[in-house]
């Protein structure tokens, strides 16, 4: 399942056939609502302002470089003030990580 919001280019018929092409469903939160998706909606922030303001993008192997720098970044160094200003990979490698719910 994979949770998306109302935009465009979620709700076009080549996504949805994207996800049944691979066995998965849309699930689409409230129109106006993104509380429905309000981690995500966060990740999204953090994501643009700590990675894609922070950079340009020269190519596309340029891209993929720095957007997998900072997903090692986000995962193994950045505190996190959700989970007790831990890392994620610390509460994997402890046994505590919980599967955020919808």
């Amino acid at each position: 399942m994979i949770r998306v919001d109302q935009g465009s280019e979620f709700v076009s018929r080549d996504m949805d056939l994207w996800a049944y092409q691979r066995g998965g469903v849309l699930d689409f939160s409230r129109p106006g609502k993104p509380t429905d998706n309000a981690f995500i909606e966060a990740f999204n922030g953090w994501f643009r302002a700590e990675c894609l303001n922070q950079h340009w993008f020269l190519t596309l192997a340029d891209a993929a470089e720095k957007l997998e720098a900072w997903r090692r970044y986000y995962n193994a160094e950045r505190p996190h003030g959700a989970i007790g200003n831990k890392v994620p990979i610390a509460l994997t490698k402890s046994g505590d990580a919980t599967t955020p719910s919808p």
